[in-house]
């Protein structure tokens, strides 16, 4: 059997956008992926469909997996044949133990690649408004094992010169010897006054910075219950904080946000909250698919068959288009059939997808609800016209009845469906009951239905139980109104029926 490849990659800090491009391409090629807990989870879902993902994570006083044990499991899947990716939080080369892991598969002819990442001990102090050197303050830093211990019988840190040296000094997992570390410090001449800082869960959501200097911080730690995983920082750069701390003044820094929208259209939405500070969970409990039942299929059959006849083409969403025109391609009708049919479309994204295709639209609604694209229609429309509504399976009546009304011939059709989809909704369970999740969002009345239906399938007896506590976002009346008659309480209500506008709505 040929052997295997093992890629030793650093996935950074904890922001899972600061992994390298290289990186994740061995994340997306691996066959198995070996991550540890400093490991954004999230760098996960870049994996291939099939491959296996195997945790190694240590905690300060607890390993899921000894080194050596870890060792042998890269150097056994690789003689299977598989690509491994072991998957390391920051640097593999900083106190990552990847000499260890890269020697026995050297020993065992196993080809490897050590892939750099972004150490913690730069990127987290940088996430906290502290840069580990400056011109006014210092040129050099150092980078220090937090791992010493006042019984050991010899040393590996040389702290009459460590604390004699001018420039930054940065602990890694040291937050349990804080006590010690100052202390030495202190013995081998380091001002009293020295800055320090503590900075917990550097890059995440999670991220708490904590400061002081070398006489008070250990204090300051006790009585803030200040637990690892934790970067220390020692040094006049420490002072920078106030004034150049950044991540955590996003507008969403601190929440997480769970994101329900269909897969195909929630990376707008994720950018979005990302870019603010907030962190996405995705958790997509709609999947949308072409009509399922034969009825369905023939009625959008022959309704796409007399394209040519409508004087009216009404959009109220996104997947209307694509899905659309889809079905179009697969029936063999030229675009060009739409030359006599006007085109209304609900909102701007909807507008956009049309304008891609070529297609301009004439009627856009002013506050981007499906009520309004009535009211934007108002003397266009004239008694007799034929209007086609190309909607999914579930769509609201209202604006057909309307239509009806004003003596238009209303065909209505379902271009698709929408499906439950509960895949990846066990981790979303997990994040409920931690109390973990802030904010949940809607961007329709089928994503509100839809989660409660997930939960419960996926074994949560009273959905709205899990719920509690949490707040809820909607992109529009309808959607919270939805929201409310499942007994949910709207806390954000989008003033518009746009991702830009239900994002602002979260930062109120």
């Amino acid at each position: 059997m040929t052997k295997g490849v093992v890629y030793l990659v650093g996935a950074g800090p904890g922001d899972p956008k600061l992994i390298t491009v290289r990186g994740l391409e061995a994340i997306q090629r691996a066959d198995v992926v070996v991550y540890d807990r400093l490991a954004s989870p999230r760098l996960l879902k870049h994996m291939k469909p099939g491959a296996d993902k195997i945790f190694v994570g240590k905690l300060p006083d607890k390993h899921m997996m000894k080194q050596g044990e870890i060792n042998q499991l890269l150097v056994d899947l690789a003689l299977q044949g598989k690509t491994v990716t072991r998957l390391k939080g920051g640097d593999p080369s900083v106190f990552g133990r990847v000499g260890e892991e890269a020697e026995l598969l050297a020993e065992n002819g196993i080809a490897f690649e050590i892939v750099p990442g972004i150490t913690s001990a730069i990127a987290v102090p940088a996430y906290a408004g502290i840069p580990v050197t400056h011109r006014d303050f210092t040129s050099s830093f150092s980078i220090v094992t937090g791992h010493e211990y006042q019984n050991k019988t010899y040393s590996s840190v040389n702290w009459d010169n460590l604390s004699q040296a001018s420039g930054t000094l940065i602990f890694l997992m040291g937050v349990a010897n804080l006590e010690f570390i100052c202390k030495k410090l202190i013995e081998g001449g380091k001002a009293l006054t020295t800055p320090v800082a503590l900075i917990r869960w550097g890059t995440w959501m999670e991220q708490a910075t904590l400061t002081g200097t070398l006489t008070d911080i250990v204090e300051k730690v006790k009585a803030a219950s200040f637990q690892s995983p934790a970067v220390i920082i020692v040094g006049e750069v420490v002072k920078l904080r106030d004034k150049l701390a950044w991540f955590e003044k996003k507008p969403l820094f601190g929440r997480r946000i769970l994101v329900t929208r269909a897969r195909s259209q929630a990376s707008e939405l994720v950018n979005q909250i990302e870019e603010l500070g907030g962190e996405a969970v995705e958790f997509p409990v709609i999947r949308t698919q072409p009509p399922s039942k034969s009825e369905a299929q023939k009625k959008l059959a022959e309704a796409l068959a007399e394209i040519a006849a409508y004087d009216w083409i009404l959009f109220t969403s996104v997947n209307g288009v694509d899905h659309f025109f889809d079905r179009l391609r697969q029936q063999g009708i030229d675009i060009r059939q739409l030359f006599r049919a006007r085109i209304a479309a609900v909102e701007p994204k909807t507008a956009a997808a049309l304008e891609s295709r070529g297609l301009f639209v004439e009627a856009l609604p002013a506050k981007f609800q499906g009520d309004e694209l009535l009211s934007a229609l108002e003397g266009q429309l004239e008694k007799g016209q034929r209007i086609l509504l190309p909607t999914a399976d579930i769509a609201k009546a209202y604006i057909p009845a309307k239509l009806r009304e004003l003596g238009l011939q209303v065909t209505e059709t379902d271009v698709y469906e929408t499906v439950l989809d509960t895949s990846g909704g066990a981790g979303v369970i997990e994040l409920l009951e931690q109390k973990a999740i802030h904010i949940v969002t809607f961007t329709s009345s089928s994503t509100v239905t839809n989660l409660l239906m997930a939960l419960k399938e996926l074994g949560a007896e009273q959905p709205l139980a899990l719920l509690e506590g949490v707040q809820i976002a909607c992109i529009g009346p309808m959607t919270a109104q939805t929201a409310q008659e499942n007994g949910l309480r709207v806390d954000y209500l989008a003033e518009e029926a746009t991702v830009e506008s239900l994002v602002r709505s979260m930062q109120a």
